[in-house]
């Protein structure tokens, strides 16, 4: 069987934690952050986990990440 390719703009964007679980960041954290509280930008720096629903289209997009 061949090998999996991994999709390298969700390799970018997620990592595995420990438990095998999938942090993201949030968007609307790069530009124009003048007219923004600072109480949501220091929000917006905050890595959060994958929802449930999204985590199986996640680990298919990444094969070999940890387990």
């Amino acid at each position: 069987m061949p090998k999996l390719k991994t999709h390298k703009g969700a390799a970018k964007r997620f990592r595995t934690t420990a438990t095998g679980k999938i942090k993201r960041g949030h968007s609307h954290a790069r530009h124009i952050l003048t007219k923004k509280p600072t109480k949501r930008k220091r929000n917006l720096d905050i890595d959060v986990l994958v929802s449930e629903s999204d985590q199986a289209r996640v680990e298919a997009m990444l094969p070999y990440g940890r387990k």
